[in-house]
């Protein structure tokens, strides 16, 4: 009998799917995004796969770096304190894929962006979801 062959879903693509959405409904209808966008808007969310691995046989657990851009320092924390939030209450089925959890292992810091001088912060999770099956 051989075994299924299991796809482990986009982790960025399920985030920010889901970020884009919560943080409307939060009311900072905010573009969350996999890459800086062009033009740069004054506020946005970029989520990036930084590594991770495989949990078990039918999930995933990718790590992930979540920046937060905005138009001032204060705004920048406001956003990714916002943003974290809204990563915790993550678990559910998310795009169709099943969130099991988020571990937070990398809290808000400060990171000025070098390139364009705007005011940013940023955190790390890992994230815990389930494969499909071929």
């Amino acid at each position: 009998m051989s075994r299924p062959v299991i796809v482990m879903p986009d982790a960025v693509a399920v985030v920010t799917g889901y970020l884009r959405k919560a943080l409307a409904g939060a009311g900072e209808p905010v573009p969350a995004v996999s890459r800086v966008p062009t033009p740069r808007p004054e506020r946005f969310v970029r989520v990036q796969r930084v590594g991770g691995l495989q949990q078990t046989p039918v999930s995933d657990r990718p790590r992930l770096d979540v920046h937060c851009w905005a138009e001032t320092e204060s705004a920048a924390y406001d956003l990714v304190a916002l943003t974290r939030a809204l990563l915790g209450v993550i678990p559910g089925v998310r795009g169709g894929v099943t969130v099991y959890r988020v571990t937070e292992v990398g809290g808000p810091q400060w990171l000025p962006d070098s390139e364009s001088g705007q005011p940013r912060y940023a955190l790390a999770v890992e994230i815990h979801m389930r494969g499909r099956a071929l």
